[in-house]
């Protein structure tokens, strides 16, 4: 195979249509893996802490079966049956069962799909604006993890590290050849990013005597400046802020929501993030000109 064919099939430019059908192809099976982590990852850490305070008070362990990403097999929660092989094709399984248990006809939820096909569709686009270089297939890693993140603190108000540290890692491992920032930009990037929420944090309490984040949060904004460096975290934070606000705004409005009820935070960052690795330098050059 020549040099030309093998960049060609392996390594291509921005807009390349039959890498973003691949990568959209993948992203959906990814999805149907992501749906997985979602549901058992939170269990998994209370699991973990339920064993840990038994093990210190000297009581019986109340979980000692094999429980993580791979076993056991997915089953229906009502009925027990297991998942087979071809009613687990991401979208395509869930409209022909017609969204419920083949075993007990118990409806299925919705958001396995909308998972599967929002991870398609990002992972086909990040291939389509970076192609299928260094930066495409990091960035697909970023939008995997951002996806998981995003539901998993939407059910519990938890980022777990088990995610964020990943995320910042794979951040600085990325730029140590610059591929979105410089290396010394996104080592500055993770600790702003730490420091500026940790900030806002106590300075909440201390003024409130409220908690008004989590420490996710911090670890997660940390993350997305080793990515993008410490010159995109005002861009992040204006916009996640701006949409937090947005929604619940419209949660109170809509769905009689109280102000007083915890909205997680996580996921509009998760969306800032990702606005800002796409289009982070041009929206910078923006709000400075407005600015000047």
């Amino acid at each position: 195979m020549n040099e030309n064919l093998h960049n060609t099939l392996f390594f291509a430019s921005s807009g390349s249509w039959l890498h973003t059908a691949l990568a959209g192809i993948l992203g959906l099976l990814i999805g149907s893996f992501l749906n997985v982590v979602i549901h058992r990852i939170p269990k998994m850490m209370q699991r973990e802490s339920d064993n840990y305070v038994a093990s210190e008070s000297g009581r019986e362990l109340p979980h000692t079966d094999r429980y993580n990403l791979m076993l056991p097999r997915s089953a229906c929660p009502h009925c027990g049956h297991q998942i087979t092989a071809i009613e687990n094709i991401p979208v395509l399984s869930y409209l022909f069962i017609g969204g419920k248990c083949t075993g007990c006809k118990a409806p299925i939820s919705a958001r396995y799909p909308i998972v599967e096909l929002l991870t398609g569709i990002l992972s086909g686009f990040m291939i389509w604006h970076f192609g299928s270089g260094i930066a495409g297939l990091a960035s697909l890693v970023f939008v995997w993890l951002l996806v998981a993140m995003t539901f998993i603190d939407a059910d519990t108000q938890l980022l777990p590290d088990d995610l964020t540290y990943p995320l910042l890692w794979c951040g600085l491992l990325v730029n140590l050849n610059g591929t979105f920032t410089s290396l010394g930009s996104a080592v500055i990037g993770a600790m702003a990013g730490y420091l500026a929420l940790w900030a806002i944090y106590w300075l909440f309490k201390l003024t409130t005597g409220k908690e008004g984040m989590g420490y996710g949060d911090f670890k997660l904004l940390a993350a997305l400046g080793a990515w993008m460096g410490w010159t995109m975290l005002p861009v992040i934070i204006l916009l996640s802020s701006l949409v937090g606000a947005l929604v619940g705004i419209a949660m109170m409005v809509f769905a009689n929501m109280s102000k007083n009820n915890p909205i997680p935070f996580g996921p509009y960052l998760a969306a800032a993030g990702l606005i800002a690795l796409l289009w982070g330098k041009e929206l910078s050059q923006q709000y400075l000109g407005l600015l000047l």
